[in-house]
C-alpha cells in the first residue's frame, strides 16, 4: 500500500512540475514577442514550413475526410431521412469537428514531432548551450517563431481542409448518390451557421499553440543522445494528440 502511494505521489509531483515548466515556457514566449519585427524572418520561415509544407498532407486528409463523411451520412440516413440533407449534415460535422481535429492531429505528427526532434537534437549536441554562450535567448530564437508560426497557420490550414473536405463530400454525393449541386449546396446553405466555422477556427488556434508549446518544451528537456531524441519525438506526438482531444472536449463545452 505504501509503495503504491509512493508511486502515485512521485508521478503527481512530476505531472504538476511539468505543467509548471510548460507554463513558464509559455510566459517566456510571450515576453519574447516584443522582438516580432526584428525576428520576422525566423517567423516567416516557420510559417512556410508549417503552412506551405503541410498543404499536400492537408489536401489528402481533407479530401478523404469529406468523402468518408458523405458515405457515412448516406449510410446513417438510408431509410430514415432524405439524402437531400447530406450536405448540411456533413458540412456542420466538418466545420465543427472533423476539419479542426483531424488537421490538428496530422500537424501534431508532422510539425510537433519535427519541433521536438529539431530542438532535441540541438539540445543533446550542445547547440543550445552555444546559443546561450553568444547571449542569444533560445526561447526567443527557437520557441517563439515556431509558436507563432503554428498559431497563425493552423486556422488557414483548417479553412483549407474544410473547403477540400466539402468538395470531397460533394464528389461522393454527386457521382454516387445522384445529388445535384443545387440540392447538395442548398442543404449546406440552409443549415450553415457562422458560429460553426468560427468555433472551428478558435479550436485550431488553440490546437496549433499547444502542439508548438509541447514540441518546444519536450525538445528543450531532451537528454540521452539519439535515443533520447527518438523518445522525445514520440512523446511530443502522443502528448499533443491527447491534449488536442482533451481541449476539443473542453472547448466544446465552453463554446456550445
Amino acid at each position: 500500500m505504501t509503495f503504491g502511494l509512493d508511486i502515485i505521489g512521485r508521478r503527481s509531483i512530476r505531472f504538476f512540475s511539468e505543467i509548471g515548466q510548460v507554463s513558464m515556457l509559455q510566459l517566456k514566449i510571450v515576453r519574447s514577442m516584443h522582438r516580432l519585427f526584428r525576428d520576422r524572418r525566423l517567423i516567416l520561415e516557420q510559417m512556410a514550413h508549417i503552412g506551405v509544407g503541410s498543404l499536400p498532407l492537408v489536401v489528402i486528409i481533407g479530401l478523404f475526410t469529406g468523402m468518408v463523411s458523405a458515405w457515412q451520412a448516406a449510410y446513417q440516413f438510408q431509410g430514415m431521412i432524405s439524402f437531400s440533407l447530406i450536405g448540411g449534415a456533413v458540412s456542420r460535422a466538418i466545420f465543427i469537428e472533423l476539419g479542426p481535429v483531424l488537421t490538428a492531429i496530422v500537424i501534431a505528427g508532422r510539425v510537433g514531432a519535427s519541433i521536438a526532434a529539431e530542438i532535441g537534437t540541438m539540445k543533446v549536441t550542445e547547440q543550445i548551450d552555444a546559443l546561450e554562450s553568444m547571449a542569444i535567448d533560445p526561447v526567443r530564437y527557437l520557441a517563439m517563431p515556431r509558436f507563432l508560426g503554428a498559431v497563425s497557420m493552423m486556422p488557414i490550414l483548417v479553412i483549407f481542409a474544410n473547403s477540400i473536405a466539402l468538395m470531397g463530400a460533394f464528389f461522393v454525393a454527386n457521382f454516387f448518390l445522384d445529388l445535384t449541386p443545387q440540392v447538395f449546396f442548398g442543404s449546406v446553405e440552409r443549415f450553415f451557421q457562422t458560429k460553426d466555422v468560427i468555433s472551428g477556427i478558435i479550436k485550431s488556434i488553440a490546437f496549433g499553440g499547444i502542439t508548438a508549446i509541447l514540441g518546444c518544451h519536450i525538445g528543450f528537456r531532451t537528454t540521452g543522445g539519439a535515443e533520447g531524441v527518438g523518445s522525445s519525438t514520440i512523446r511530443s506526438f502522443v502528448l499533443s494528440s491527447a491534449m488536442i482531444l482533451i481541449l476539443d472536449y473542453a472547448m466544446w463545452i465552453v463554446i456550445f
